[in-house]
């Protein structure tokens, strides 16, 4: 006979698949990284905390993560404090060009958390525009217009660097 699983043993395993893609979420709309970290514990706490059945999936534990950023930047009620701690990781040694990640990294930067938000689950997560609008509760051709406009934001960015 097998013993029950605890709440707390699914946390931890939730917490063990998720949380880095969880944190590099969080990231993207925070831009800070104590305050992404804070948001996916306070996330994960407040499952340990609800005691009840945890049947959670990855989408769930985004909007939860998601929500909980946007509550941190309604608390912050000023301009987020800038980091000069990368937002983005190189994705090989070789193929990190330093100035090209800071550039990179300044256009991001420049959007609003929102817009982050959008192109981190576009760009890095490979979300489809109809899976970001069912995410988001909004049209399709909104998120995909929002979509533009963050890069079209990136692309007057990058073009001052150069």
């Amino acid at each position: 006979m097998s013993r029950p699983v605890e709440p707390g043993d699914r946390v931890g395993r939730l917490y063990d698949r998720f949380a880095p893609s969880l944190y590099r979420y969080a990231l993207m709309i925070l831009a800070d990284h104590g305050a992404a970290a804070d948001a996916v514990q306070q996330v994960f706490v407040g499952m340990l905390r609800a005691r009840s059945a945890i049947d959670s999936d990855e989408r769930y534990l985004r909007r939860a993560v998601r929500n909980e950023c946007y509550s941190a930047l309604r608390r912050r009620r000023r301009k987020p404090e800038q980091s000069d701690a990368p937002l983005l990781e190189a994705v090989s040694p070789e193929a990190d060009n330093p100035d090209d990640r800071v550039a990179v990294e300044q256009a991001m930067r420049a959007l609003t958390p929102e817009q982050r938000d959008l192109v981190h689950l576009k760009v890095y997560e490979g979300w489809t525009f109809q899976e970001i609008a069912d995410f988001y509760g909004e049209s399709k051709n909104t998120i995909a217009s929002r979509y533009r406009y963050a890069l079209e934001r990136m692309r007057n960015k990058l073009s001052w660097t150069t």
